[in-house]
């Protein structure tokens, strides 16, 4: 899809393979600022295999501004049985400081936004830290509303590990 935010200061691009060690740059400066650090696990091999392998299973933007990356947004698909439709799940989005304020993350969501429609999904949704006040009044002013009524639940590390191994048994059998 061209970027709508062709121009001399601010454009939005898809990454590709070649951009692997920026998107690596981007989540580990996102994990800082969300004080998360210590769970980032991938690198640039398994970024490599999953953005742009065999099955690619996210997709990735960047801001430019002034031809410098400043933004990134990460995505995937999902999908909604009510409404019979794609969504886009949006995973990241980062705007490094400096440029927080300046419209990039107003571009990247609108940008998704374009995107989403294009693609005829029934919504674009993410996750925000109950903390990150700043991102809330930003989302709301957009008018992204919460889901309150929904819980969301993980499986990971051993736990998931577990459940896979585990032998389907009934107790009805």
């Amino acid at each position: 899809m061209p970027s709508p935010f062709s121009g001399p200061r601010l454009k939005i691009e898809p990454a590709q393979k070649k951009d692997v060690p920026l998107i690596l740059r981007f989540i580990k400066e996102l994990a800082e600022y969300e004080r998360l650090t210590h769970e980032v696990a991938t690198d640039e091999e398994i970024l490599e295999e999953t953005l742009f392998g065999e099955r690619p299973v996210a997709e990735v933007v960047f801001a430019y501004y002034d031809n410098e990356p400043v933004g990134y947004a990460l995505f995937f698909h999902s999908f909604s049985t009510f409404l019979g439709r794609p969504g886009i799940y949006l995973e990241d989005v980062f705007v490094r400081p400096p440029m927080r304020g300046k419209g990039v993350g107003k571009a990247l969501l609108t940008y998704l936004a374009r995107l989403a429609k294009e693609r005829k999904c029934g919504r674009l949704e993410w996750a925000v830290l109950n903390w990150n006040e700043p991102s809330i009044r930003f989302y709301e002013s957009l008018g992204a509303v919460p889901m309150d009524e929904w819980t969301v639940y993980r499986l990971s590390g051993e736990p998931l590990a577990r459940l896979a191994e585990a032998t389907s048994s009934s107790p009805m059998t």
